[in-house]
């Protein structure tokens, strides 16, 4: 029965097309409204005589005695009769619920915990990738978030008398310190042996240059005795020169002392006064920023970690698994399929626009699987697309039956007759 309806009906949906395609020439300007007119009783009438012949067929094709006609294509088009009180399609099985399931990140499979015909409830894990990196990751940030922590614990707890008093000492060691600093730069400055060793070289230097010139000018440069004192001078200019770099090294090591000894005083007296004023504002605030930094880092760390399990979105069925363990991974491929097939359904692939409209929620349904040819099941139907699908030309809308009493011979994808009943 359902083959022979499908062979009727491909011969309608074949005139409808060459139907609609003159139509459509023939509805020009303003006479369109009259020819939809005579359009729709040319529609009734030749609907009545699609029932007549297809009667006709029917009866010949099961009685063996003659040959079944097939109706001109240019004149019938694809809709069901509605003086059956019925819509009539072709459907196809599945399930209430089905997904395609997807790593949000790449990388190695550490495990498949199903295999294909496993039931899984809702949130179950059904693989994992490796995941070591991804933990440390986890750890570290965690660490971290403890630091932060901790420093604004520290900056809002009220002073310790034993932290004050250490942090008092630490000003007048740092104090006593710079005095010393000071007055070891005094008396680097107003030194008589750093002085006296400069002058006292300062005096060899010119000495020798003197003799040394005294014998130019007496006895020549070749003389021997104007050759040592040449040497004499030099030696004489270096120990100068040594004793100048020397004081100018005890000035810039007066100095820098100095200096570190001041700093030193500066920060021993600001964390007391920290200590006894508390923490600053800005201090506080810039600690709450370092928490909640620190928060967001774990977040993303952890998101990135559950990323690596794959689980399951609903309760189902798995039908299909694509991965084995060690295997890599890309983002968004297809890993494993889950469906509901416990909860069957057959959905319409070729209801005409010109039959939806007859169809609404609720209404009572027949449905005959093609593999199962003894089984009627009842349903109705929950859902009707609202947009259309092209489908061999024709403008469909899918239309879903939930089965009241699904048999367990269906099977996700078998092909089956729907019969809505629209009176």
């Amino acid at each position: 029965m359902n083959s022979e309806w499908r062979m009727a009906n491909g011969e309608r949906r074949k005139a409808n097309g060459e139907w609609r395609k003159a139509n459509g020439k023939s509805q020009i300007g303003k006479s369109r409204m009259d020819e939809s007119k005579k359009g729709e009783e040319m529609l009734r009438k030749i609907v009545v005589g699609l029932l007549v012949l297809a009667t006709v067929g029917l009866v010949a094709g099961c009685g063996g005695a003659a040959a079944t006609q097939t109706v001109p294509a240019d004149e019938v088009p694809v809709v069901s009769p509605e003086g059956e009180g019925k819509v009539v399609a072709e459907a196809v099985i599945e399930p209430a619920r089905w997904s395609e399931l997807r790593f949000d990140a790449s990388g190695s499979v550490a495990e498949v915990l199903v295999k294909e015909g496993d039931a899984v409830s809702e949130g179950d894990v059904l693989a994992r990738l490796q995941t070591a990196d991804l933990e440390r990751a986890v750890a570290q940030a965690e660490l971290s978030l403890q630091q932060a922590q901790l420093r604004l614990e520290q900056l809002q707890e009220p002073a310790d008398e034993a932290d004050v008093v250490a942090a008092r000492a630490a000003v007048n060691d740092a104090a006593a310190a710079y005095q010393e600093a000071r007055k070891n730069q005094t008396l680097t400055e107003h030194s008589v042996s750093v002085g006296d060793e400069v002058r006292a070289a300062q005096m060899a230097r010119d000495e020798t240059y003197r003799r040394y010139q005294a014998l130019m000018d007496r006895v020549g440069a070749d003389d021997d005795r104007t050759g040592a004192a040449h040497f004499a001078y030099l030696d004489a200019l270096g120990a100068y020169n040594r004793a100048v770099e020397n004081a100018d090294l005890q000035m810039t090591t007066a100095k820098n002392a100095v200096n570190r000894a001041t700093h030193a005083l500066a920060q021993a007296q600001s964390d007391l006064d920290r200590l006894l004023e508390g923490a600053d504002e800005s201090e506080v605030k810039a600690a709450q920023l370092e928490i909640e930094a620190a928060q967001l880092t774990l977040e993303d760390a952890r998101s990135n970690l559950e990323k690596t399990a794959l689980r399951a979105p609903f309760a189902g069925t798995v039908t299909k698994v694509d991965v084995r363990a060690g295997e890599p991974a890309a983002a968004g491929e297809v890993i494993l399929v889950l469906a509901t097939l416990d909860q069957l359904q057959a959905r319409t692939v070729d209801l005409t626009e010109l039959d939806v409209a007859r169809v609404a929620e609720g209404q009572a349904a027949v449905v005959t699987v093609d593999a199962l040819p003894d089984l009627k099941l009842s349903g109705h139907v929950v859902r009707i697309d609202l947009q259309s699908v092209d489908y061999r030309g024709d403008v469909t809308y899918p239309v879903t039956v939930e089965l009241d009493e699904p048999d367990p011979g269906l099977r996700w994808g078998m092909t089956a007759v729907v019969e809505v009943e629209t009176q």
